[in-house]
């Protein structure tokens, strides 16, 4: 199953609270860049991950695979449910790792997803939400799937109403960011009003790919362009190759820019290539 890369069209960033995550608000949408999860029934009664990095990802950062998030979903799965049995699962690996592209929040939400219908739990998605919550900020919105609306560290999501597919091309810039560094260069948002939201909302609902352009907002890329000019630069290209508006996923460093259509996103795609960039065209997945 597809283990769906997300960004983040808007992104509010308010204060630090006493645990020493900070508040969030983001309309969050899957797109069409995923990695791949397969389960299969394993005899040794255990849970085990093989990963299987393809298109030149490179996972020499993943770390070990014991606290790879896809794992940990899997054990947090067994012991919350109780399932007898043993899966091995195998993980194609594309979404580049601290681009701000949710990749390890993707993984342990298809695993939380997939093994639930794979094995018949019955769990659902309100009690798959919640244990996503366990896992990590961006995994309740990926259980969920489609376009929702996070808040809090990113625990609670609410549905927000599908709109329309909308075209983009995503540049890696080839730069990591530390979500630690971003945050600590971050200066929160001080009003709490929902503005910035209820633009994007009347954007997508007008179906206005140059409406969705102009409400695009993220209040951790200066943060994350003062760390890596070069997100700064992906991002002026991407406009002056014709999007109609740019901006930075989640903490960095994936930036993206908005085309008119399917075919207005290759022809920006091909530009940025021609310039040496990480480049492709993808379409959001507003219906969950």
């Amino acid at each position: 199953m597809d283990a769906r890369a997300k960004i983040n069209l808007t992104l509010e960033v308010f204060d630090e609270r006493a645990d020493g995550f900070h508040d969030l608000r983001s309309i969050v949408m899957p797109v069409s860049f995923a990695d791949e999860i397969a389960f299969r029934p394993s005899a040794s009664g255990g849970i085990s991950l093989k990963i299987e990095p393809v298109d030149g990802c490179d996972v020499s950062s993943i770390g070990s695979l014991d606290e790879n998030l896809a794992l940990r979903a899997a054990r947090l799965l067994k012991r919350e449910t109780g399932f007898q049995g043993g899966v091995d699962i195998v993980l194609t690996k594309r979404i580049p790792l601290g681009g701000g592209l949710g990749g390890g929040s993707a993984d342990a939400a298809a695993v939380l997803n997939g093994l639930d219908s794979f094995l018949k739990l019955g769990v659902g998605r309100e009690g798959l939400v919640r244990m996503g919550a366990e896992l990590g900020s961006d995994v309740p919105a990926l259980v969920h799937g489609g376009v929702v609306l996070m808040e809090g560290r990113g625990e609670f999501v609410s549905a927000e109403p599908p709109g329309p597919v909308v075209h983009l091309v995503l540049v890696f810039p080839g730069v990591f960011t530390s979500t630690a560094k971003v945050y600590s260069r971050c200066v929160p948002q001080l009003t709490t009003g929902g503005g910035i939201v209820d633009n994007m909302r009347r954007a997508l609902s007008s179906g206005d790919a140059s409406a969705v352009a102009a409400a695009l907002q993220n209040g951790l890329a200066a943060a994350a362009e003062s760390l890596h000019p070069e997100i700064a630069q992906a991002r002026a290209a991407l406009v002056e190759a014709g999007a109609l508006g740019a901006s930075m996923s989640g903490s960095g460093s994936c930036v993206f820019g908005i085309a008119r259509d399917a075919a207005h996103a290759g022809e920006l795609a091909e530009r940025l290539a021609g310039l040496g960039l990480d480049a492709r065209p993808v379409h959001t997945c507003p219906v969950m």
